[in-house]
């Protein structure tokens, strides 16, 4: 079972409170741990739909949307030299239909800084739960430590473990518009 726990309350025939699902993420995708999220703003609580595992894209939520996830941020020191990560970023691109590998690399306008460098069309609420990262962006970097909040908008940004532990992060992502 993973160590990220979801409870999911619902409402049974009569209108009556109850707890609809206890487990694990409803999916993960390499690093993310996806635990809910919404298709359309205002969203309903009527019918428990876990829309989590079916959604076809990874990075960003539905339009009028939002993704909850969990995140973790190996060492860096684990994750190999810039050729290593680019076969990688290869490998995972290969396996995305054409739709998601269009809009994966589209939201890597520049990698020079750091291969992990990406944007996304949403505003992002997260927050550091264990170990320490930097976040760098195009022109400035940051060092979080544990209860560190950050308000991404939509920049172009890397995660940066410097550690010798994996940092696990929280981020409520909710879509925005596109930057021109």
């Amino acid at each position: 079972m993973s160590r990220y726990r979801r409870v999911v309350t619902g409402h049974d025939d009569d209108g009556k409170s109850i707890i609809a699902m206890d487990g694990g993420p409803g999916i993960r995708r390499g690093n993310l741990y996806e635990m809910w999220c919404t298709q359309s703003m205002p969203t309903h609580n009527r019918e428990l739909v876990d829309a989590v595992a079916t959604r076809p894209g990874f990075l960003e939520p539905d339009p009028n949307g939002t993704i909850f996830r969990f995140f973790e941020v190996r060492p860096e020191r684990e994750l190999g030299s810039r050729e290593d990560r680019e076969r990688e970023n290869r490998k995972r691109l290969a396996a995305m239909s054409e739709e998601e590998r269009a809009a994966a690399i589209d939201r890597r306008p520049d990698t020079s800084r750091h291969p992990g460098m990406h944007k996304t069309r949403t505003v992002d609420y997260i927050i550091l739960l264990r170990g320490e990262v930097t976040m760098l962006v195009d022109k400035g970097e940051v060092d979080l430590k544990p209860f560190d909040v950050v308000i991404q908008r939509g920049t172009n940004h890397a995660w940066v473990n410097k550690g010798d532990e994996t940092a696990v992060l929280v981020a409520m992502m909710v879509v925005a518009e596109p930057l021109p």
